[in-house]
């Protein structure tokens, strides 16, 4: 019986899940738990947080979630409320961060000295083949280390657009910018990612 009710949360769309979990009903909030972690997870990794802060800040926003999922009111929302989250929270560690170092740029913040960044996203697929695991490594690598090394406000609506899926309007109410700035952005991102692609896509 277990097994089918879990079936059930699994088959659920996001907006019935939600809708459920603000019932108070402890599946259907794990299951959104499960769905979620991972997309957060990545969000604060190609956002530069600091590596050994990644699963906390992962944590902290799954808590808030669980929290105060009652109060959302719309959850056709709920992906602009996460993002807005994820947002926050990592403004708070990186205003922790530069409390910490007497003087820092945020550009050069996200790269070490060696060239290398802090960003670590492992994806792995068994099915792949060797030479096909190892290509997919490096196109993730390059697409990581792009993104990591866009402007901070370039990375962060890239981020909320391509991770999150949220509309422009969305993200430019996260922002606090107009949807023209988010558009603009969003388009320059996507034109250094392709830049940095076109090795590989050729």
């Amino acid at each position: 019986m277990r097994g089918l009710a879990g079936k059930k949360y699994k088959d659920m769309n996001l907006y019935d899940l939600i809708c459920t979990a603000q019932e108070d009903d402890y599946n259907a909030l794990e299951e959104l738990i499960k769905r979620e972690q991972k997309n957060i997870y990545a969000s604060f990794c190609y956002l530069g947080a600091p590596k050994e802060s990644i699963s906390d800040l992962t944590q902290e926003t799954l808590f808030r979630m669980s929290k105060n999922i009652k109060t959302l009111k719309n959850p056709k929302l709920f992906k602009s409320w996460i993002g807005q989250i994820v947002s926050n929270l990592f403004y708070d560690e990186l205003r922790k961060k530069q409390r910490s170092i007497d003087s820092v740029s945020i550009d050069s913040y996200w790269q070490n000295d060696d060239g290398n960044d802090n960003c670590v996203l492992n994806i792995c697929d068994n099915k792949m083949k060797p030479d096909e695991k190892t290509l997919g490594k490096e196109l993730t690598d390059v697409i990581r280390n792009t993104i990591c090394n866009l402007p901070e406000h370039f990375r962060l609506v890239i981020i909320l657009r391509e991770l999150q899926g949220l509309s422009y309007e969305e993200i430019a109410k996260i922002t606090k910018t107009n949807v023209g700035t988010v558009k603009s952005r969003i388009s320059r991102a996507r034109n250094k990612m392709q830049e940095s692609l076109k090795p590989y896509l050729n």
